[in-house]
């Protein structure tokens, strides 16, 4: 079974597109519990993007400031 994303990672540009959509809106306590239930075991499945090959992170180095 193929999932539609590929990485955990989303850009902010989605994450607000998601959370403007979603804003408003009323959930009971028990339908809260099953969305956790849910997305817990979904992201078990989804892998985190992998390291770049020369073993460097992609966090930003600041621009060369000490």
């Amino acid at each position: 079974m193929e999932h539609k994303r590929q990485y955990r990672e989303l850009s902010d540009e989605t994450k607000n597109k998601i959370s403007n959509s979603t804003r408003g809106r009323g959930k009971s306590f028990q339908h809260k519990q099953n969305i956790s239930k849910g997305m817990t075991e979904y992201w078990k499945t989804v892998p985190n993007r992998p390291q770049s090959s020369t073993g460097e992170t992609s966090t930003p180095n600041n621009g060369g400031v000490k």
